[in-house]
């Protein structure tokens, strides 16, 4: 990337997205001189997110620009994004032309329905990994996943580090470490409940039972979606995570 050009970064944002995955890297990418950011929506009606703070777009989906990288965040929203032609089919035509496709959590799952990820090695958040094989895709259990041009991140807040991966890998590693530093990004969690793995049995249960009704809701907008698309699953399978 050639130093003082400009790099368009566009977020599509959508009803009940979580903020955090879309302002994480909104933040790391602001700070690069050369990005020009866009908040790409199907109208220009304020966005309500997750929790009830809103979002202005800056774009619609049929006069956004020409975009370098694209990003897709997730969050809750991302169940009724999934039956949303107009969201899939921006998606799906943004991504043929960028540079690099990017996500952050359940993005990856919008970005695997608009068919921009068969056959490619794909982050999500824990509890939504495994419907990536229902897109083709090839779930990966890590916080960043690089496979080319695509670079997806996990739950929520892994989209600091998938941004700041990123931006080393388009400007330089210098570059991101300097962000970082500005961000005084050095995690040091009060628990060691961030992962399935980790976290005490009760409360992996109890998120358990807190999702079920979201997951089993996505799993048949995804089995509804893949057959229509005709999307063929990853042979791989839930049980070939990576």
């Amino acid at each position: 990337m050639l130093k003082g050009m400009p790099f368009d970064v566009g977020f599509v944002v959508f009803p009940r997205l979580t903020l955090l995955d879309l302002a994480g890297p909104y933040e790391v990418f602001g700070r690069v001189p050369e990005a020009r950011l866009h908040l790409i929506a199907r109208d220009r009606r304020p966005v309500r997110s997750e929790h009830g703070l809103t979002i202005e777009p800056t774009a619609i989906f049929a006069e956004a620009p020409a975009l370098d990288l694209l990003c897709a965040p997730g969050g809750p929203g991302v169940n009724a994004a999934l039956d949303d032609e107009a969201t899939l089919d921006f998606l799906a035509q943004a991504g043929a032309g960028a540079r690099y496709v990017t996500s952050v959590c359940t993005g990856s799952l919008l970005l695997g329905a608009a068919g921009l990820l068969v056959g490619k090695r794909a982050a999500c958040h824990w509890a939504s990994r495994q419907f990536l094989t229902m897109l083709g895709a090839i779930p990966v259990a890590e916080r960043v996943v690089v496979d080319g041009a695509t670079i997806t991140g996990g739950g929520v807040t892994a989209g600091i580090d998938f941004a700041l991966r990123a931006v080393a890998e388009i400007f330089g590693e210098p570059t991101a470490q300097g962000i970082q530093l500005m961000m005084e990004y050095a995690p040091a969690p009060p628990f060691e409940s961030g992962t399935p793995e980790t976290a005490p049995a009760p409360v992996l249960e109890a998120v358990r039972d807190r999702l079920r009704a979201q997951q089993a809701d996505r799993e048949e907008r995804l089995a509804r979606l893949a057959a229509h698309r005709k999307i063929v699953p990853h042979e791989r399978g839930a049980a070939g995570l990576e």
